[in-house]
């Protein structure tokens, strides 16, 4: 048995040395040396080179005219047929700078019928050539059609001609191994996805010429650093930059109106990001998970926070929102653990769903007294929350609203809210004490306070409400007490009003807060009641 195994290993290796000799054998007779051919007459390359050489030709210069005749069998030498199938093709260097593409001929690509056309790298010219390490394109070409060197994954050195005006969408999806390439100052459009996946770019600049930046145009390049946007750009469409996970350097200029959605989504190596004061929209998940970036000032031109449009972006320590933010999207901030302090503009007036949900390093926050809605599980899980001033314009507390702010001691309740969600305060475990001033009791779920300390918590109730608030779903509080409720947030003050003197119950002037009910006089000339714990 033991003999037999080692005659068994000693073929194996006798076989894998005899496969590797002849595959060494099949490589040392390749063709390197550039051969170069002169057409008289489109679509004669097939006549000119025989079926012993094609297969084995690895550098090649072509002169004249070319077809589509032409180009299905470029595509075979190097590693494509006309239905995307491989080949045995070894065609790795293409110079097609004395050459003209001209209409006519045979398909070159069968599955959706492409034909050549002057002066036109055509759709799927060569897509999957997967070969071609360098080219030089014809110097009279003037646009790059869809997918034209789509897959092309050892492509590494491109040279666009001058004449160029377009590139279409996906024409260099999946060039992982393109490093760089230099677009010509007559390129006016790119097309969506042009560059999807070029993981090996590092840098590029775009000529003054483009205004737009499409649909997924950068998507995946995830070894690009830093690219130059020209001042002529006024839109970035969405998930332009999706996943450039390297790019740690960008300036918009100041003709940008506009960012799609996932626009920079992924971008984690981005650090700071300035916004132009010509940007009016900024999409969903614009910038979702950013982790790097650490600050960033919003232009006063944005009027809303779309969905997700930060979400993720951990490593976020501050953020100004400008006065004209008027509303702030779902799952706007949605785990910026460390943004810690947010003061929300007088024009904000709802905070959607998880707006803010698991920022735990949020401990302050002010909320204006224009907002009058606050979404499901708005600021849930914002576990460094310590305090926290519902101005008396909200009138909705969405379910789980502040679940898990466990920090959370003290909540008061102004009389204006009219509907409080399932389990919006579940959780809030470090609460002593909640005032209230419904008269009757505002209807709420059994699960709204769950294990939100409520052995303990001291909740407050107007006078003359203590029985309604035991019968009720508020008597899970085992300590409720009674206290004077009237004219506390009935009166309120204007967002710039600042106090001017405060008084206990009994008129006698205090220089700083006292526990119990004080009375607040502004500069605006409102009094209001307060209740200091």
């Amino acid at each position: 048995m033991r003999n037999f195994t080692l005659k068994g290993l000693f073929l194996a290796v006798v076989f894998m040395v005899l496969g590797s000799l002849s595959i060494q054998a099949a490589d040392g007779d390749l063709i390197t040396k550039q051969i170069t051919i002169k057409l008289e007459e489109a679509g004669t390359l097939p006549s000119k080179i025989g079926d012993t050489k094609k297969y084995k030709i690895t550098n090649l210069k072509i002169m004249g005219e070319i077809n589509g005749t032409d180009l299905c069998f470029i595509r075979e030498m190097a590693g494509s047929d006309r239905e995307g199938w491989r080949t045995e093709g070894k065609l790795a260097t293409l110079d097609l700078s004395g050459a003209k593409i001209v209409r006519g001929g045979g398909i070159y690509y069968n599955s959706v019928n492409c034909y050549t056309s002057d002066d036109v790298i055509g759709n799927y010219a060569f897509s999957d050539c997967s070969g071609l390490t360098s080219l030089i394109l014809p110097s009279n070409v003037t646009s790059i059609g869809y997918s034209a060197f789509y897959g092309c994954i050892r492509l590494t050195s491109l040279t666009l001609p001058s004449s160029v005006t377009s590139i279409g969408s996906s024409a260099f999806e999946g060039c992982r191994s393109l490093t760089s390439l230099i677009l010509p100052s007559s390129v006016t459009s790119i097309g969506s996805s042009a560059f999807y996946g070029c993981s090996g770019l590092t840098s590029l600049t775009l000529p003054s010429s483009v205004t737009s930046i499409g649909w997924a145009t950068f998507s995946g390049c995830s070894g690009l650093t830093s690219l130059t946007l020209p001042s002529s750009v006024t839109s970035i469409d969405g998930r332009a930059f999706y996943g450039c996970s390297s790019l740690f350097g960008l300036t918009l200029p100041s003709s940008v109106t506009s960012i799609g959605s996932s626009a920079f989504e992924g971008c984690r190596s981005l650090t700071s990001l300035i916004l132009p004061s010509s940007v009016t929209s900024i999409g969903s998940s614009a910038f979702y998970g950013c982790s790097g970036l650490t600050s960033l000032t919003l232009p006063s031109s944005v009027t809303s926070i779309g969905w997700a449009t930060f979400s993720g972006c951990s490593g976020l320590t501050s953020l100004t929102l400008p006065s004209s933010v008027t509303s702030i999207d779902g799952r706007a901030f949605y785990g910026c653990s460390s943004l810690f302090g947010l003061t929300l503009p007088s024009s904000v007036t709802s905070i959607g769903s998880s707006a803010f949900e698991a920022c735990y390093g949020l401990f302050s926050l002010t909320l204006p007294s224009s907002v009058t809605e606050i979404g499901e599980s708005a600021f849930r899980g914002c576990r460094s929350l310590a305090s926290l001033t519902l101005p008396s314009s909200v009138t909705e507390i969405g379910e789980s609203a502040f679940e898990g702010c466990i920090r959370l001691a003290s909540l008061t309740l102004p009389s204006s809210v009219t509907s409080i969600g399932k389990s919006a305060f579940e959780g809030c475990s470090g609460l002593t004490s909640i005032y209230v001033s419904w008269e009757s009791p505002l209807s709420i779920d059994a699960s709204t306070f769950k294990d939100a300390n409520t052995g303990k918590c001291i909740l407050y109730v107007p006078k003359g409400t203590y029985d309604d608030y035991w019968l009720s779903n508020w008597g899970i509080f085992e300590n409720i007490v009674e206290y004077d409720a009237t004219g506390i947030d009935h009166i309120t003050t204007s967002g710039e009003a600042k106090e001017i003197s405060r008084y206990a119950a009994d008129g006698q002037r205090l220089e700083v807060p006292a526990k119990g009910l004080n009375i607040v006089k502004y500069s605006d000339g409102c009094v209001k009641k307060v209740v200091v714990q």
